[in-house]
């Protein structure tokens, strides 16, 4: 909208764009407070963004698949009235192997089974059990996001009847207590070994513990990553990923009309260079070019690092709060490559150039756990990975929409990447890398180089300077168990609010943490409406 039309004073400021900080804006506008969102970049959306990358395609230049959003959101926004449409993959996921083998899987459960049973029958047997225990801990754990995180040691009077009913859900777990507690703090590879003996499906599925982390599915904490990415749910499908219509940035376009149907102001290019606070209170933003803007609340959903040791001036925080948000690690490790191609791939294990199962899910370059580990103690060293992880999507294969006709587009999101690359600069070895994950691509593709007609790729160094992702990291911050729930963004602060009054944060940084959720935005703004009668007397509102 025009800033002619804006107004210098609001209820609530929301910093960022995202689809956290569109999320929150919608609900505090919902509720009758005067709402401004600022965005740094010339459209709204964060990591959830749709790109003309090349002339004609419709880019999800980052975040490319939707499962976490919380099904709550959709609902009280009413997204499939502002526009929502999630296509559903079946099947989700294909694994293309050297020998020529393959291993699909998908909602449909006879044929997920049939496929796991080439492998190994005792796989086939155990996979519903498995599946039920995911599910049977997923309604014990998922209360929680949609919670602030109760105060540690002495809960507040209004978080004993959650915590309470939380309880009595874990004493009906009996003896499964303990492999919830292991699920939490233990490794993938120990939880994938306990139920299966196939390598082919057992780093299949420890892909989801390390998708976008700097770790290992050997490493402690990557067992809850991988239940992180598998408790979300697709038109009302549980475990299910779906493509949106017309790429990733249709979600957060959504949000915004709500936000705006709400009598929210969005304002894009407009980059926050200071948050203002005066006594302890914050009283509003300064923009780069100047302008400002006053309100008693102002919601962050930037990260930790940019909120707190960009934006608020230090002598505004208290020095232990200062000392924690300097430890929180922002481990890079991915880059996100973009193909514009004039056919589809023809894979070696499984032939065939018309629209098939292996072109419609994830397909994950990734044949063993220990090629993972290779690629990461390389990327460890500060190397570039001679066999990076790739995990491709061909979004154009379900959605026309967002290729021109008879082009389609292909996005893979690599792991894993240093943050400095001892080989050089990342402007000098980008190009370099780019190539060598398509040679490793066509090892698996036949017809790779007849069909690429352009290429793309984001660096973590692009990822921080671009999109706002500090250190490249898309979690705005590490997700290992020291780090979540009451830890994050640091102990103390897992409420939402900050040492600032009026001051919150509700980003992918704050609780549950990352992943297109919402849940953080939803939890935030829940604070400041609970917060508001206090904030508006001392406004004078």
């Amino acid at each position: 909208m025009s800033s002619t039309s804006l107004s210098s004073r609001y209820d609530a400021i929301v910093v960022g764009a995202g689809h956290n900080g569109l999320v929150a804006a919608a609900y505090l506008a919902r509720a009758g407070l005067r709402v401004l969102v600022l965005e740094r970049r010339p459209v709204v959306g964060g990591a959830v963004v749709t790109e003309e990358v090349f002339p004609g395609y419709r880019v999800s230049t980052l975040a490319y698949v939707l499962s976490l959003l919380r099904p709550a959101i959709v609902r009280e926004l009413d997204l499939h009235r502002h526009g929502l449409r999630v296509l559903l993959r079946d099947p989700s996921s294909f694994t293309p192997l050297p020998d020529g083998g393959h291993l699909f899987l998908g909602p449909d459960r006879a044929f997920t089974l049939r496929e796991i049973a080439r492998f190994d029958p005792r796989d086939a047997e155990a996979y519903p059990r498995y599946e039920a225990f995911l599910e049977t801990l997923a309604r014990v754990l998922e209360p929680w996001l949609d919670r602030t995180p109760p105060r540690i040691p002495l809960p507040r009077v209004r978080d004993w009847p959650f915590l309470l009913a939380w309880m009595r859900r874990v004493v009906g777990l009996r003896g499964q207590v303990y492999h919830m507690a292991r699920l939490l703090l233990g490794d993938a590879n120990a939880l994938l070994d306990r139920w299966f003996h196939s390598e082919a499906l057992k780093t299949t599925l420890a892909t989801d513990a390390v998708i976008g982390a700097w770790a290992t599915p050997s490493m402690p904490g990557t067992a809850y990553v991988l239940f992180h990415h598998v408790m979300g749910e697709t038109e009302g499908r549980r475990g299910v990923w779906g493509y949106v219509q017309g790429g990733m940035g249709a979600l957060t376009q959504a949000l915004a009309r709500a936000a705006r149907s709400h009598g929210a102001h969005i304002l894009t290019r407009a980059p926050v260079a200071r948050i203002r606070v005066r006594q302890g209170r914050v009283t509003g933003v300064v923009l780069a070019d100047g302008r400002e803007f006053q309100a008693p609340v102002v919601l962050s959903s930037a990260t930790p690092h940019i909120t707190f040791r960009q934006l608020v001036a230090p002598e505004h925080l208290p020095e232990d709060f200062l000392r924690e948000v300097k430890t929180i690690p922002y481990p890079a490790g991915v880059a996100k490559v973009h193909l514009a191609l004039k056919g589809l791939p023809n894979f070696k294990a499984y032939p065939g150039t018309e629209p098939g199962p292996q072109h419609r899910g994830t397909i994950h370059i990734s044949p063993s756990r220990a090629y993972i580990e290779k690629a990461f103690a390389q990327a460890l060293q500060g190397r570039l990975p001679e066999y990076p992880m790739l995990e491709l999507t061909i979004p154009s294969a379900v959605d026309p929409t967002v290729a021109p006709p008879g082009r389609h587009l292909m996005q893979i999101f690599v792991q894993y990447v240093p943050y400095r690359p001892v080989e050089g600069p990342w402007n000098q070895v980008k190009d370099r890398f780019l190539t060598r994950c398509l040679e490793v691509l066509a090892e698996y593709v036949t017809n790779l180089w007849n069909i690429v007609e352009e290429a793309h790729i984001l660096t973590p160094e692009d990822l921080e300077q671009e999109y706002g992702l500090t250190g490249g990291n898309i979690f705005h911050g590490a997700m290992t168990p020291d780090r979540l729930f009451f830890f994050r963004p640091v102990p103390g602060y897992a409420d939402y609010r900050t040492p600032v009054r009026g001051l919150y944060l509700g980003g992918a940084g704050a609780h549950p943490g990352g992943g297109v959720m919402g849940a953080a935005g939803r939890n935030a703004a829940r604070e400041v409406l609970r917060d508001w009668p206090r904030l508006s007397k001392t406004a004078g509102r």
